[in-house]
């Protein structure tokens, strides 16, 4: 059962972390109000996956392991990009109060959360049928433990949102946004890892590496590992490459002061340029 509980864990921060992160940076942003539609994303989320899994439950066919990875994995794509527009979109002045459309934070949350949904919920699925009274096996064992992981997730995302909100305005989006990155970074890794499994991109046995021995994928810690950063403890190298060339090019344009990119230089040297011409005219008239 205690594998049971990891699950519920792993896929708890998995679907929940971001939400929770974004949720707090669009409160430092000036959007206390964007939290409600992100809540109503993610709760949709939560509904479709339930329906899902009941669908697969009562219904006479299920989906392939090929089709939950493939779902899983384009949702995970699509949400990164969601995730990332929001993020850079709410990171200029001014902005704040309407950078981020509605629309685009409820499809954010929800497909951060149902990107999780076919596995998730053909898990819980199988733990109800296992607590049906009367049936073969009956148990309400793995339904227990796989809610107390989902409790234990929620309560740590709750935990990491009331931590960041404490932050010091003088850091708070530099560390709260450069975090959100690095969680968008795992959940395209995890995505990509996904897709690889659906037979794209090639299979997912050539790993990078492996530090399973290190952090065992059955681990409290390990799970938390998984959950929170999307990558496993023996990552391909397709994965290393996508987290790579994602979070090092989009902590590098976060991080960077607003108003340094080419767009400023040229700005201000054409007002040194004029500056310049204003003077040698004044000079010339006197």
């Amino acid at each position: 059962m205690y594998g049971t509980y990891l699950f519920g864990l792993r896929e708890g921060l998995a679907a929940g972390l971001v939400v929770c992160l974004l949720a707090a940076y669009l409160v430092g942003a000036g959007r206390r109000d964007a939290t409600a539609p992100l809540l109503t994303g993610a709760g949709a989320a939560v509904g479709v996956c339930l329906a899902l899994g009941t669908a697969l439950e009562l219904g006479s066919r299920e989906l392939t392991p090929e089709a939950r990875a493939l779902i899983g994995g384009s949702l995970s794509i699509a949400a990164v990009g969601l995730v990332t527009w929001t993020v850079f979109r709410t990171r200029r002045p001014g902005r704040g109060a309407v950078g981020a459309g509605t629309g685009v934070l409820v499809a954010a949350a929800f497909l951060v959360v149902g990107r999780e949904g076919p596995e998730a919920s053909l898990f819980v699925g199988e733990s109800v049928r296992a607590a049906v009274p009367d049936g073969p096996g009956s148990s309400f064992q793995p339904l227990v433990w796989v809610l107390l992981g989902l409790l234990t997730a929620l309560l740590l995302g709750l935990l990491l949102h009331r931590g960041v909100l404490r932050i010091g305005p003088a850091g708070f989006f530099a560390r709260t946004g450069g975090v959100l990155l690095v969680a968008a970074a795992g959940v395209l890794a995890h995505g990509v890892r996904d897709l690889q499994e659906a037979g794209l991109f090639g299979g997912p046995a050539d790993a990078l590496f492996d530090v399973s021995a290190a952090v065992p994928p059955d681990s409290w810690y390990g799970a938390l590992l998984e959950g929170a950063l999307g990558l496993r403890p023996d990552p391909t190298v397709l994965q290393v490459t996508v987290w790579a060339l994602y979070a090092v090019p989009a902590l590098a344009l976060f991080l960077a002061p607003i108003g340094s990119g080419p767009s400023a230089r040229v700005k201000k040297q054409k007002a040194t340029d004029e500056t310049a011409e204003g003077g040698a005219s004044a000079g010339t008239t006197s």
